[in-house]
């Protein structure tokens, strides 16, 4: 256990981090199966730049790699261009 004021305090600014990190990257994650679920080209282009933006600051805060970011995005936007 940390004997530290300061210790204790990164401690617990660690864990608000880590919780509100994986709630950020379940909700892309989320997001991300929802456009891959989509039948209708409409919808999904609509909600693709959301997704992107979401996955663009994931990238931004070191939360996600910038090449799996990169990768994320283009295989959604070809996905799209698909339906």
């Amino acid at each position: 256990m940390a004997n530290h004021k300061s210790a204790l305090k990164r401690i617990r600014s660690n864990e608000k981090k880590r919780v509100l990190n994986r709630y950020q990257h379940k909700t892309t994650r989320n997001a991300v199966k929802a456009i891959r679920m989509a039948t209708d080209k409409n919808e999904a282009s609509e909600k693709l730049a959301g997704v992107i933006s979401m996955i663009d600051k994931l990238a931004k805060k070191n939360i996600i790699h910038a090449n799996k970011a990169s990768n994320l995005k283009s295989k959604l936007t070809r996905h799209v261009a698909a339906l």
